[in-house]
């Protein structure tokens, strides 16, 4: 059994202190699990935890830098996971 839920309802849930995203980094993470549904026409279950715990919203790449100091570029980042660039930060699938 699979529940629909809107944008904002992601957002409700997704930016509360619990999860960690800010309202702008789950409406961008919103934007590209709904995407990946469609890529590949396989329906997502909406599970908050696991998301926290497979995305983590950063402010700049500097941020992302201080957890992964094997990184020095965003493209060498891109080599290593997903990243989801939005205009408050990125948000990377963790690695």
């Amino acid at each position: 059994m699979k529940s629909t839920i809107n944008n904002q309802e992601f957002i409700n849930e997704m930016s509360k202190p619990e999860h960690g995203f800010s309202d702008s980094g789950a409406n961008a993470l919103f934007d590209y699990l709904t995407e990946l549904e469609r890529d590949t026409d396989q329906e997502l279950d909406f599970d908050p935890i696991a998301f926290r715990c497979d995305y983590t919203e950063y402010t700049n790449f500097e941020e992302v830098k201080s957890d992964y100091d094997s990184i020095e570029t965003v493209d060498q980042l891109k080599e290593k996971t997903q990243v989801i660039e939005f205009d408050n930060g990125l948000i990377i699938q963790a690695f």
